[in-house]
C-alpha cells in the first residue's frame, strides 16, 4: 500500500484563537479540487488517524482511475481529541461543550483551511461538502448540512449514533410494571436484560462524560427522528447524495458480548440490533428517493466500519464523489 502523502498540520481558528486544532489536508486535482472538499468526520472514540488507511486506498483507487478530477480531503481532531486543545468553550459552559458548538466548529475550520490552501485565488469560492463520517460524526454532518443548506453534496453515513435514543430504553426493563418475560429470547434471563441495561448506561447513555468534553445531551432534541429534517443539497429542489451504512450484526453482537459490555449476543440481537437496523432505514428518508442508497450493511464490521475494512469505505467514498462529479 502506498504511503499516504498527508502530514499532520495544526491551525488556529479565528474564533478560538489561543486553541490549536490538528489536521491533515490532502491537495485534490483537476476540476473538483478547486470546488468541492471531502471531510472525514470522527465519532468519540476513533480519531482522524482512525481514517488513515481508508485514505490510504482511496488514493489507490484514484491513481488506478484514468479520471483526472477529485476533491481535496480533510482529516481532524475535534477540540479534546488526540493532539487538538481542549475546546475553551468549555470554560463558559461549566467543562462541557454541546454538539452545535463541534458544528460551529466545522463551518469556521472548513472555510479556514480552505482559504490557506488557496491563497493563489483557485478557491474563490467556500467549498461544496462531500462528508464521510462515523458514529456521532453522522449526527454533526446531519445538523452541519441542516444549518448550511446547499453547502453539502453528498454524506456516507457509517453506522450512524442514534441520535433519538439514550441506547438504554432500547432494551425492556425488567422492573417495569406491565414487562412481559415473553419478550426474552431462548436463554436469556431478567438479570442478563438488567446487566445489559446498566453496561449500556455506564458506558453510552448521553450523560455519560468523555475524553472530548462533548455533552451529548442536546443531540436527542437536536435530532428527535431518524428520516428528519430532510436535508437541501446545492441545486433548487434537489438533497444531497446520501449514503446510509450499518454494521454487520453477528460482528456487532460478537464485540458486544466479547468487549467490555459482555452483552449476550442473544440480547443484542433481539433489542439492540434491530432497533439500529430501524433508525438506519430511517436515515435513507433525509434526501430524495432517487438520492439514496441503503441501508448497505458492511460485512464483517463493527460499530467502527473505518477500522474492520477500510477499503470498502473507500469505494463507497469515490462512488459518492463520482456522483457529484457526474452532477456538474
Amino acid at each position: 500500500m502506498v504511503e499516504p502523502k498527508i502530514e499532520s498540520e495544526t491551525i488556529r481558528l479565528p474564533h478560538k484563537p489561543d486553541s490549536p486544532l490538528s489536521y491533515r489536508y490532502l491537495p485534490g486535482q483537476g476540476s473538483l479540487s478547486t470546488s468541492h472538499l471531502l471531510v472525514f468526520l470522527n465519532g468519540l472514540v476513533l480519531t482522524q488517524n482512525g481514517w488513515r488507511e481508508t485514505v490510504e486506498f482511496l488514493q489507490l483507487r484514484w491513481a488506478e482511475s484514468s479520471n483526472p478530477s477529485r476533491p481535496a480531503l480533510l482529516t481532524y481532531d475535534r477540540y479534546g481529541q488526540a493532539q487538538s486543545a481542549p475546546d475553551p468553550a468549555d470554560e463558559l459552559r461549566g467543562g462541557t461543550h454541546d454538539i452545535h458548538e463541534v458544528v460551529r466548529d466545522l463551518h469556521v475550520l472548513v472555510r479556514a483551511v480552505w482559504a490557506a490552501k488557496h491563497r493563489d485565488g483557485s478557491g474563490a469560492a467556500p467549498p461544496r461538502l462531500i462528508l464521510v463520517c462515523n458514529s456521532i460524526g453522522c449526527v454533526v454532518a446531519r445538523l452541519y448540512a441542516e444549518a448550511h443548506p446547499g453547502a453539502v453534496e453528498a454524506l456516507l453515513l457509517l453506522d450512524s449514533n442514534m441520535a433519538n435514543s439514550d441506547m438504554v430504553s432500547v432494551f425492556p426493563d425488567p422492573d417495569a410494571a406491565g414487562f412481559d418475560p415473553a419478550v426474552l429470547p431462548r436463554g436469556a434471563s431478567a438479570d442478563d436484560l438488567r446487566r445489559a441495561r446498566s453496561a449500556y448506561r455506564a458506558y453510552f447513555h448521553p450523560s455519560v462524560p468523555n475524553p472530548e468534553h462533548l455533552d451529548r445531551r442536546t443531540v436527542a432534541p437536536a435530532l428527535p427522528r431518524a428520516d428528519g429534517p430532510v436535508l437541501r443539497g446545492p441545486r433548487e429542489g434537489t438533497g444531497p447524495w446520501v449514503m446510509v451504512v450499518g454494521h454487520d450484526w453477528d460482528t456487532f453482537a460478537e464485540e458486544g458480548w466479547r468487549g467490555s459490555l459482555r452483552v449476550p449476543k442473544s440480547l443484542t440481537n433481539a433489542f439492540m440490533n434491530p432497533a439500529w437496523a430501524r433508525y438506519n432505514e430511517g436515515l435513507v428518508c433525509i434526501t430524495d428517493e432517487d438520492r439514496a442508497r441503503g441501508p448497505l450493511i458492511a460485512r464483517a464490521c463493527g460499530h467502527f466500519i473505518q477500522r474492520d475494512d477500510p477499503a470498502f469505505v473507500a469505494e463507497l467514498t469515490e462512488h459518492l464523489v463520482k456522483r457529484v462529479e457526474a452532477d456538474q
